[in-house]
């Protein structure tokens, strides 16, 4: 008994399958990638040494329309070869009429994706609503004038602060745009605003039109989201700079900002207070500004030492390998057009390889913006002098607060308190 298989592939659509799939014990496989001579091969050759069972994975893989499969399968069964679709969603021992209905859907639906794979070859923008502040151009997205200037105070506001409900009501307030906080965030991590063209298969072209925010802006952003996500629900842009930092290390519990005003005075005390503390008597309060305060001489005294004490890998060799490889990738996008005039490639295969070449460099890029931007130990020496910390309004000391610390804990002892750092790099630093 004599067993072979036949596969077609789109190559704008998929990657070429592999020859162990069928589960069957095959003779000989027949792949075509993007044409089917392997197809007309298949059908000479069983002319002289006919086969017992052709394997196919769908049967809208034997042409491009509903007569040229008609036409195969009855040069198939005049050959006497008994077909095995293995992936086919109706039998095919029922009617004829509901089989060529399938096949006639498959292949609408593989020309509309064809239709999307080709545009994404051209690097044009997906189909769909255009992210607010752009419009649709002939074939990319172009700046919308009065839109775009909105979207980067957003993106503005959010880096000066790290607040993104903060950005929103900034928004609101300045230009009565009102978007939800889950605007902002896909704002926030939208492709579109750094220049680049995402897909809906995952695939990201970098440089593809005139971006809002800068990469450096966009790494910045993404650490700053990072940073968020540990934080308590809220926090984030609750408006004391210790919210979501302070821990009770006697309960554990998260130690929440508490304000107590005076009747008909305009003056407020704040405080810390366990939130979730399950001792009886409760942890006791402790006043806001001596945690601050003791918070800031401590990160002075501390930080220094903690970024001396770790072993802070080189970041500038990594940055130079990963330019290194974007720039041998755009050397080869480069090349592509002549190799075309020459000959040597064809126009499809060309624009195939410029688009994987292009998803490359973007996910290189991607890499290339988690790698720390600055020098770690210039950076604690230039914030560890109190002055530094004492100018900053709230706001703008949470930012920095949260660039270095994970935690704050409150180390109690009977009547007395004391705190200990935990940095974002290391574990924590001992009481001195």
């Amino acid at each position: 008994m004599k067993i072979i298989a036949y596969t077609y592939s789109d190559p704008l659509l998929e990657p070429a399958p592999a020859a162990f799939i069928w589960g069957w014990e095959v003779d000989r496989v027949y792949q075509d990638l993007g044409e089917r001579q392997q197809l007309w091969q298949l059908l000479k050759d069983c002319q002289t040494e006919p086969a017992d069972y052709l394997l196919i994975r769908r049967l809208e893989e034997l042409g491009d329309s509903v007569e040229e499969v008609s036409d195969r399968l009855t040069q198939l069964e005049s050959l006497g070869i008994q077909l095995v679709a293995t992936e086919a969603e109706v039998p095919l021992q029922v009617n004829l009429l509901q089989l060529l209905q399938q096949i006639q859907y498959s292949q609408r639906s593989r020309r509309i994706r064809q239709g999307h794979a080709r545009s994404r070859l051209r690097a044009s923008p997906p189909p769909g609503k255009v992210p607010y502040g752009y419009r649709r151009g002939k074939d990319r997205y172009i700046l919308d004038r009065s839109a775009a200037p909105v979207v980067k105070d957003f993106f503005e506001q959010f880096l000066l602060y790290g607040s993104l409900r903060g950005a929103v009501r900034y928004l609101e307030k300045k230009y009565a745009k009102k978007i939800s906080a889950t605007t902002g965030q896909r704002w926030l991590t939208n492709p579109v605003y750094r220049g680049d063209t995402a897909y809906q298969n995952g695939h990201v072209i970098s440089d593809t039109h005139v971006p809002i925010i800068s990469r450096e802006e966009a790494a910045q952003i993404d650490r700053i989201l990072r940073r968020n996500r540990r934080l308590p629900p809220r926090t984030a842009s609750a408006p004391r700079s210790l919210a979501g930092l302070v821990v009770c290390g006697e309960c554990n519990s998260p130690m929440t900002v508490s304000r107590v005003t005076t009747p008909r005075q305009q003056q407020e005390y704040l405080y810390l207070r366990p939130s979730l503390c399950p001792k009886q008597p409760k942890c006791r309060v402790i006043a806001y500004e001596k945690v601050l305060e003791q918070t800031i001489q401590k990160i002075c005294q501390d930080l220094p030492r903690a970024v001396a004490g770790i072993n802070i890998p080189s970041t500038d060799k990594m940055k130079l390998l990963l330019t290194d490889e974007i720039a041998n990738k755009q050397d080869i996008l480069a090349q592509l057009p002549a190799l075309t005039t020459n000959g040597i490639l064809d126009a499809e295969t060309a624009e195939l390889r410029a688009y994987k070449l292009r998803t490359e460099i973007a996910q290189i890029q991607a890499k290339l913006a988690t790698l720390p931007p600055v020098n770690l130990q210039a950076i604690a020496q230039a914030v560890s002098i109190p002055q530094f910390w004492l100018d900053l309004s709230e706001s703008e000391r949470r930012f920095y607060f949260r660039e270095f610390l994970r935690q704050i804990e409150i180390v109690r002892c009977l009547e007395e308190w004391q705190i200990r750092l935990i940095f974002i790099f290391n574990a924590f630093m001992p009481n001195s």
